[in-house]
């Protein structure tokens, strides 16, 4: 069997992701615990591995939300 590596970027893409529907409402409710503690997993673990990553994981783009003129109006 083949030993598959998951590189720092690829959990930095996952959390990317995670922001990204996270800010698209792609979870329910009771899903969002189990969601934000695999977040904050493969987060520590990139930071462990790269201790100068700020905010955005390094490689991967802070997610864009778009928004809607009527979300913009009070």
């Amino acid at each position: 069997m083949e030993t598959k590596v998951l590189t720092v970027q690829d959990l930095a893409g996952v959390v990317s992701i995670i922001d990204v529907c996270s800010a698209r409402g792609a979870f329910k409710g009771e899903e969002l615990a189990g969601v934000g503690r695999l977040r904050e997993s493969f987060l520590a673990e990139v930071k462990e591995q790269q201790p100068d990553a700020t905010q955005a994981p390094v490689g991967v783009e802070a997610p864009v939300v778009e928004t809607t003129e009527d979300e913009n109006s009070d």
